[in-house]
C-alpha cells in the first residue's frame, strides 16, 4: 500500500507538471492562476485607490459645511458636528458588514452595495429640511463609504506578499487624496451653489464614477473574484493571543489614537474661522493636512515592510503625539499651515498600520472581517472625538482643551502598543536558541 501511494503522488505531480503555469489557455481550460505582485496586481491596486479616493468623500464634506449648517439650522456646533460622529459610525459598522460579504463572496458586491447607499444618502442629505434628517443622512452617506477603506485594504493584501504593507496603506491613501482633494471642490461648490445642490451633485456624479470603476475592477479580477484563502501566506507575527484578544487589544489602541486624530481633522475649518482666518482657510489646511497624509501613509508601507506593523505604529503614534503639542502653544495663520502639514505627515500611517498588523499575525480567512472591526473601533474613536471636542468647544469657548483631550488619548494608545512590542519581544526571546519550541 506504501508503494501504490508514493507511485500515485508521483503520477499527480507528473501530471500537474504537463501544463506550465504561464501557457496560454485552451477553450475549455479554466484561466491562469492569479499571481501575487504581479502585473495584474498593481492595476488592480491603482483601480482601488482611485475608487476609494472618490468614495471617501462624504468623510470630508460634513467637515467643510459644519459652519454653514450650524447657521441655518440655528444650530449649537456639538450639534452639527453629531452628523460627523453617525457618518463615522455608519462607516464603521458598515465596515463590519462589507468585510463579512467580502470575505463570502468578493469585493464586488460590497462595493455594489455601498455605492447604491453612498448616491441615495447624498441626495437625501442635500434634500433635508431639519437637523435630524441631515444628521441620518449621514449615517447612510458613511454606510455608503465603509467598503472603499477596511475591506478594499484587506482584499488589496491578498493581492501582494512582498509588498503587502505597501499595498494596503496605497490604498488606505484614497481616504486622503479624497481629503487633499474635496475640501476646496466642496467648499467651491458650497459658495457657488449651496450646500444642499452640492450634496445633490456629489451623489449623483460619485455613484456614476464609482460605478463604471468596480466594473473595470471586476474585469480585471474576472473568475477570481473571491480570494482563496488558502493560497494565502500564513501569518507572521506569533503574540501567542487569541485572534480575538489581540483584535480587543488594537481596537481599544485605535480608538484612542482616532480620539486624537479628530481634533484637528474635524475642527480645523472651524477652528480657523473662530480665530478670523476664514472658512477657506481652514479647507486649505485640511486638503493639507491630508496632502501631506498620502506621503506618511505611503511611507509607512514602506516602512512596515521593513521592521513590521507595530513598530510602524508605535513610530506614528509618537509622531502623531508630537504634533499636536504644538496646536496648544501656537495659533497664527502661518503657524497653523505648517503645523497641520506635520500633523498630516506624522500620522497618516497609523490607522493601515492596524490592517498590516492583521494580515501579520491573524489568519487570512478572516481578514476582512477583523479588520472591519478594528476600522470599526478607529472611527468610532473619530467619531466620538470629533463630537466630543464640540462639546468641549461648547462648555469652555476655545479649542485649548480639546486639544489638550486629544493628547491625553493618544498616550493611552501609545502606551497598548509598547505592551504589545513588549510580549512581541518576549515571545522572540523564548522561542530563540536554547527553548524549546
Amino acid at each position: 500500500m506504501p508503494n501504490i501511494a508514493a507511485s500515485w503522488l508521483t503520477m499527480r505531480r507528473s501530471a500537474n507538471m504537463v501544463l506550465p503555469v504561464h501557457a496560454p489557455n485552451h477553450p475549455g481550460q479554466t484561466p491562469a492562476s492569479f499571481t501575487p505582485d504581479s502585473r495584474q496586481a498593481w492595476v488592480r491596486l491603482i483601480l482601488a485607490l482611485v475608487i476609494g479616493s472618490i468614495g471617501a468623500v462624504g468623510m470630508w464634506a460634513v467637515v467643510v459645511v459644519i459652519p454653514i449648517v450650524q447657521t441655518e439650522f440655528g444650530a449649537t456646533r456639538g450639534a452639527v458636528s453629531l452628523a460627523f460622529t453617525l457618518m463615522m459610525f455608519g462607516f464603521g459598522l458598515g465596515g463590519v458588514i462589507a468585510g463579512k460579504i467580502t470575505d463570502r463572496f468578493g469585493i464586488v458586491p460590497a462595493m455594489a452595495i455601498s455605492i447604491a447607499f453612498l448616491g441615495v444618502a447624498n441626495v437625501l442629505a442635500g434634500l433635508s429640511g431639519q437637523l435630524w434628517q441631515f444628521v441620518a443622512a449621514y449615517f447612510f452617506i458613511g454606510l455608503g463609504t465603509s467598503a472603499t477603506f477596511a475591506p478594499l485594504m484587506a482584499e488589496a493584501s491578498h493581492w501582494f506578499e512582498r509588498y503587502r504593507g505597501l499595498a494596503v496603506t496605497i490604498v488606505a491613501s484614497g481616504n486622503y487624496v479624497a481629503g487633499a482633494m474635496w475640501p476646496p471642490i466642496v467648499n467651491w461648490g458650497t459658495q457657488e451653489f449651496g450646500w444642499r445642490y452640492t450634496h445633490i451633485g456629489i451623489g449623483i456624479v460619485c455613484a456614476g464614477l464609482m460605478s463604471v470603476l468596480v466594473l473595470i475592477l471586476r474585469a480585471q479580477m474576472g473568475r477570481d473574484n473571491v480570494h482563496d484563502h488558502a493560497n494565502a501566506p500564513p501569518p507572521r507575527v506569533d503574540l501567542r493571543l487569541s485572534t480575538n484578544t489581540l483584535t480587543v487589544l488594537l481596537s481599544i489602541a485605535s480608538i484612542s489614537c482616532c480620539v486624537a486624530m479628530a481634533m484637528p481633522q474635524v475642527h480645523i475649518v472651524a477652528y480657523c474661522g473662530d480665530l478670523g482666518y476664514g472658512v477657506a482657510r481652514g479647507a486649505e489646511m485640511l486638503s493639507l493636512m491630508m496632502g501631506c497624509g498620502i506621503i506618511s501613509r505611503i511611507g509607512s508601507g514602506y516602512l512596515a515592510d521593513k521592521i513590521g506593523g507595530i513598530y510602524t505604529l508605535l513610530v506614528g503614534s509618537l509622531a502623531q503625539g508630537f504634533a499636536l503639542v504644538f496646536y496648544l502653544f501656537f495659533d497664527s495663520l502661518t503657524s497653523l499651515y505648517l503645523i497641520s502639514a506635520m500633523f498630516g505627515l506624522f500620522q497618516g500611517g497609523i490607522v493601515p498600520s492596524y490592517a498590516i498588523i492583521v494580515r501579520e499575525a491573524m489568519p487570512a480567512s478572516e481578514a476582512a472581517t477583523r479588520v472591519g472591526i478594528v476600522i470599526f473601533a478607529s472611527v468610532f474613536g473619530m467619531s466620538f472625538g470629533g463630537w466630543v471636542s464640540g462639546l468641549i468647544f461648547d462648555a469652555t469657548g476655545s479649542y485649548a482643551a480639546a486639544f489638550a483631550n486629544g493628547v491625553a488619548w493618544n498616550a493611552l494608545n501609545i502606551g497598548i502598543v509598547v505592551l504589545l512590542l513588549i510580549r512581541a519581544r518576549m515571545r522572540s526571546v523564548k522561542t530563540g536558541p536554547g527553548f524549546a519550541t
